[in-house]
């Protein structure tokens, strides 16, 4: 049986809902990047998604210094890092400027463990589908005193999103540069401080279709959550679903009303009524049709979204003219509350239209009754 969340039907807790995207923050979400004890681990990820710098030791104190060189300084005051109570870095939506060293220490100064991170800028992320022949981006030799080999470093593929029917699979690929005779390292800590604009200093993202069986050993009856968004009032048409769980880490897939919308289908402009966000790894879906949304994480549906009434049919939408509009979660202010002075000002007239009339009434009755 499925979790139902009832939303409440007031516009104001709706609309804070829906502004936040409806997110449930959960460490399920986010990786848990590990290194062994007292070393120090390189990592290449992507910026504007949430990871988990793991470290055992309760209470432990968590130092941070940026790619620019600068001194180490106690992580205490920065609003999109927490320490979590086992002792663990969580990093909400990182920035490329927050690469940089993060060491995990005892109150002794004793070294727990270290790593040294590459936030490559999502923004930048180039995007390939093999179903529509679109080839990932080519190696190029830069030359940095000496000449280097700007290449991608490829991560393995993850998990089919789907299972028993068509779907999809991505693997992520990050900057490395390669000096001859030396280990390759990721573009953002090889440059530093240096700031070279160059179009192949970018990550990137590639699909393919697959298709796998479902295995029943691993088939549950998992409950998942219902959105029912009723009566928001009239919306603008940037409305945003954010699914529970997923990542751009972590195999995700949308449908609406049980239509798969994918990868293939959005880079070749035919989700005509839907958006599917490059930057998260389609974690967020832009919605411009009245639908029933599900999403699934790691092949299993996490949850349902039914915008009954919160969103006016419109006429499809190709890839063009959506990526030209401006992105707004913003709530139009509904009709009735527009109204609202006026409605007052008229009950208040009538109200004092009612008191003078009533003394005029009375002495009328009054003079009636001399008559009589």
């Amino acid at each position: 049986m499925a979790l139902r969340i009832a939303l409440l039907s007031q516009s104001t807790m709706l609309a804070t809902l829906w502004l936040t995207g409806l997110s449930f923050p959960s460490l399920w979400a986010q990786p848990l990047i590990s290194c062994p004890y007292k070393n120090l681990c390189q990592q290449s990820l992507l910026s504007g998604n949430d990871i988990v710098l793991k470290c055992d030791l309760p209470r432990a104190l968590w130092y941070f210094s940026s790619i620019l060189g600068e001194d180490l300084f106690l992580i205490n005051s920065m609003h999109n890092i927490k320490n979590l109570p086992g002792g663990s870095l969580q990093l909400t939506n990182p920035q490329p400027s927050q690469s940089g060293l993060y060491r995990c220490q005892d109150n002794h100064n004793i070294l727990i463990v270290e790593y040294e991170i590459d936030f490559q800028d999502v923004t930048t992320l180039h995007i390939t589908h093999k179903a529509l022949d679109q080839q990932p981006l080519q190696n190029e030799t830069l030359r940095l005193g000496g000449e280097v080999l700007i290449f991608t470093q490829w991560e393995p593929w993850q998990v089919c999103n789907r299972c028993g029917v068509p779907g999809e699979r991505k693997r992520l690929g990050y900057c490395y540069i390669e000096e001859p005779q030396e280990k390759p390292m990721s573009c953002g800590l090889y440059l530093r401080e240096e700031n070279l604009p160059h179009t192949r200093l970018r990550p990137e993202m590639q699909v393919e279709t697959c298709l796998v069986p479902c295995d029943p050993a691993k088939e549950v009856d998992q409950s998942y959550f219902i959105f029912d968004i009723y009566q928001l009032g009239t919306l603008t048409n940037n409305i945003w679903l954010n699914c529970p769980l997923a990542s751009i880490y972590r195999p995700v897939s949308w449908e609406a009303n049980n239509t798969p919308l994918t990868w293939q289908n959005e880079l070749s402009g035919k989700n005509l009524h839907s958006t599917l966000d490059i930057p998260s790894g389609g974690r967020q879906l832009q919605i411009f049709q009245p639908a029933i949304y599900r999403c699934f994480v790691e092949q299993e549906v996490v949850a349902q979204f039914n915008p009954l009434g919160a969103l006016k049919p419109k006429e499809p939408q190709t890839r063009e003219n959506k990526t030209q509009e401006p992105v707004s979660k913003t709530l139009s202010i509904p009709l009735w509350l527009k109204l609202l002075p006026f409605v007052g000002t008229v009950l208040v007239l009538g109200l004092l239209l009612l008191k003078t009339l009533s003394p005029l009434s009375g002495k009328s009755r009054n003079r009636t009754l001399l008559v009589k």
